[in-house]
């Protein structure tokens, strides 16, 4: 309309993590005590990703997906925000047992647009969900509400096959991948775990 306020340097979300991962979703050798581990992740401009499919895992990324463990992701987010590339820490609480909900608040800037948040899937080797570089922006303007489906991601770290298989660590690290096949698949479709939902506060 032409009149409408330019976009505000600062905007305030929250996001809600919906985990719909069940017996029911995947029944594929379900595991007992099906849980997330605690939401971790920043806000970020485009100069740092600290994931994406067909990269390696970093340690933190590597922890995260095998043990449910915000460190070292954390410090490598730290370590982002020390040299201008990052703002923000999101850290949040877990889901357990798997179907649930939880919920995280937080401030995004222009200048740091980027979302990158990230939950493992446990009991699991590596599994994780979570969206990286997510921007809150479309067309100049902070979007009101987004949501986003969880599908489950490998890490590369960890050849298990199954949720509750022994450790396999995989050497030399394979790139992170979507989660295809056994045991996620039915009829050779995967299901979402869950969604994000972010949505834009007023106050």
């Amino acid at each position: 309309n032409g009149t409408g306020n330019p976009t505000a340097s600062v905007a305030r979300y929250t996001v809600t993590f919906q985990a719909t991962w069940s017996a029911t979703t995947h029944p594929t050798d379900f595991p007992s005590g099906p849980h997330f581990s605690g939401l971790i992740g920043g806000t970020h401009s485009n100069a740092v990703s600290f994931w994406s499919v067909g990269a390696t895992a970093s340690d933190g990324i590597r922890n995260m997906a095998e043990l449910g463990s915000k460190s070292p992701l954390e410090p490598e987010i730290r370590a982002a925000i020390t040299a201008g590339r990052a703002a923000a820490v999101l850290s949040g609480g877990g889901i357990g047992p798997s179907p649930g909900t939880v919920s995280l608040d937080f401030e995004i800037s222009l200048a740091f647009p980027l979302v990158t948040l990230v939950s493992m899937v446990a009991p699991s080797p590596d599994w994780f969900v979570g969206v990286s570089a997510l921007s809150l922006i479309q067309n100049g303007a902070w979007i009101d509400e987004l949501r986003v489906d969880l599908f489950p991601y490998d890490a590369g770290t960890d050849g298990g096959p199954s949720y509750q298989a022994q450790d396999q660590p995989t050497l030399p690290r394979q790139p992170i991948a979507r989660l295809q096949g056994h045991p996620v698949a039915v009829n050779g479709t995967v299901a979402p775990l869950g969604t994000f939902t972010f949505r834009r506060r007023n106050n």
